[in-house]
């Protein structure tokens, strides 16, 4: 048996694919892919009601992607399954590949925003992608080897396939739909909208979605395919990357500015502040400003968040007459959530996560980033229609003067109970301590307010699952008072030797 288990990320697989000096070993390599593409056909045969069921394969810009997507396509055709390699593509065009397409299985090689030496995969089926059990499985069968685990079964043939031009025909329609226009015309006549795909599969919203529909996309950035992302990276969390593409929206004069990451399922945005600035749609400000779109098209829904959102963002939903659900970090937990909460009976049709994953249940609760812009894109243009700007929608959101994330190291050999002890010990100091409250409902860690006197703010300490960290994050609405609400935790935090504070410490001076 082969022990693949080092692979699973939550809900994907990840991994090293490429050796680079001083880099980790090589875990991903082309035999894992492959026994990985035959476990993932075994699983499919067993989970599905077709005989012969088809995958389509796509990938990323990654160097190493094509000779792992051929890998994935030959064990495949080993557990009987039809492979199509669709190559380059989004993560979301593989979804819906199955949910409205032919296949009956998706898989996209991807690691999302890491750096170029790792790679990875995300898998669909025609209902949804795969949970972590599913994934855990997966991993086991492929522990068997593809040529063990096929024994007996007759190879079914490899070809190619075309996932793109449906999917971006789909998009296309949606926004012609949203703004009530037939087929044919042009939205954004007179408009110049540009994109950053940092290099990643995101360049096709340029060419095959904006430009139809009659964008000027001149001043677009690297757009090109390269899986060695030399400008940089492409993630709309990356500082970087963000001032990339608010510097070209204010050198271009353009309408909006639209970033992805490498495959396309996180997306970020920036608008003309109309003083020669320009506003990054990002983090909070995203999550607001899809819950006043939503807001003006559904009436009051329930928001779904990850954990580290603002207290300034909360209060903006609430002033929309939404209700705002905090949950956990991860995109499929908030997700997830979001599902759970809609099969109660609550308008929870909307999830997000700061890390740029959006869902909507009117898109399958798929985080397409692509989609996520095409309701800002329908947004930017009835703004236009209305003679106002599309940021008037959230100036009512109130932002935190000042904020950061500490990620602390857990230094004790079985982290998981000194991480717990650590928790309930912040939890005991914080709730006797005066000008300070715990955070009621709070599904991850302790979360903690502090008064005005006390640094104007909060803080959530929480333990990372998979990694021996403990990632706390800061917001003060005051200068300076973040320093503040930091050395208070960090008082606490001495306590216990065995988490290395350093880096919450530097943040008090």
């Amino acid at each position: 048996m082969k022990d693949y288990s080092s692979l699973q990320n939550g809900s994907d697989i990840r991994g090293v694919a490429l050796s680079v000096e001083g880099g980790k070993p090589v875990n991903l390599t082309l035999e894992a892919a492959r026994d990985i593409g035959a476990a993932f056909g075994v699983w499919l045969r067993e989970s599905c009601s077709e005989a012969s069921p088809s995958v389509a394969i796509g990938r990323d810009s990654r160097i190493t992607g094509e000779a792992i997507s051929a890998a994935i396509a030959e064990g495949l055709s080993l557990a009987g399954v039809s492979a199509h390699t669709a190559g380059l593509a989004s993560t979301p065009a593989m979804f819906m590949c199955c949910a409205e397409g032919e296949f009956d299985g998706g898989i996209m090689v991807t690691a999302s925003h890491l750096p170029y030496e790792r790679n990875g995969a995300k898998f669909f089926t025609k209902k949804s992608g795969l949970e972590k059990a599913d994934i855990k499985r997966i991993l086991q069968l492929a522990g068997e080897g593809s040529e063990a685990l096929c024994a007996g079964l007759s190879p079914a043939p490899v070809s190619r396939c075309d996932v793109m031009t449906p999917y971006t025909a789909g998009l296309r329609g949606r926004i012609l739909a949203a703004l009530g226009l037939p087929e044919g015309a042009k939205p954004f006549e007179g408009m110049k909208i540009i994109v950053d795909a940092g290099n990643g599969a995101g360049g096709f919203f340029a060419e095959r979605v904006l430009e139809p529909l009659g964008a000027d996309t001149a001043g677009s950035l690297y757009l090109e395919p390269d899986g060695l992302f030399p400008n940089h990276q492409p993630n709309p969390e990356n500082a970087e990357a963000m001032a990339c593409i608010t510097k070209a929206v204010i050198e271009t004069g353009a309408d909006m500015g639209i970033i992805f990451d490498t495959d396309v399922d996180r997306a970020g945005a920036v608008l003309p502040d109309g003083r020669g600035g320009a506003a990054a749609l990002d983090r909070n400000r995203l999550i607001a400003m899809m819950t006043a779109i939503l807001r003006r098209q559904y009436g009051p829904i329930t928001v779904v968040t990850d954990s580290i959102t603002s207290t300034g963002l909360a209060e903006f939903i609430a002033s929309l007459g939404c209700r705002h659900h905090r949950f956990k970090r991860g995109y499929r937990n908030v997700i997830n959530e979001a599902q759970r909460l809609s099969t109660l009976g609550e308008k929870a049709i909307f999830a997000m996560e700061t890390s740029g994953h959006g869902a909507l249940a009117e898109n399958y609760y798929l985080d397409d980033g692509a989609y996520i812009t095409v309701k800002l894109l329908a947004a930017l243009v009835e703004a236009k229609r209305e003679e106002r700007p599309l940021l008037r929608l959230i100036e009512a959101l109130r932002e935190p003067a000042e904020g950061f994330e500490a990620r602390l190291p857990v230094l004790a050999a079985d982290f998981a109970p000194y991480t717990e002890a650590v928790l309930k010990g912040v939890e005991e100091r914080f709730a006797a301590l005066e000008g300070f409250s715990i955070v009621p409902e709070n599904y991850e860690g302790v979360r903690v307010n502090a008064d005005e006197s006390h640094g104007n703010g909060w803080f959530l300490i929480r333990r990372s699952l998979h990694d021996p960290l403990m990632p706390t994050n800061v917001e003060s609405d005051s200068v300076g008072g973040a320093a503040v609400i930091a050395a208070a935790l960090a008082e606490c935090l001495a306590a216990f030797p065995e988490l290395d504070i350093t880096t919450l410490l530097e943040r008090t001076k």
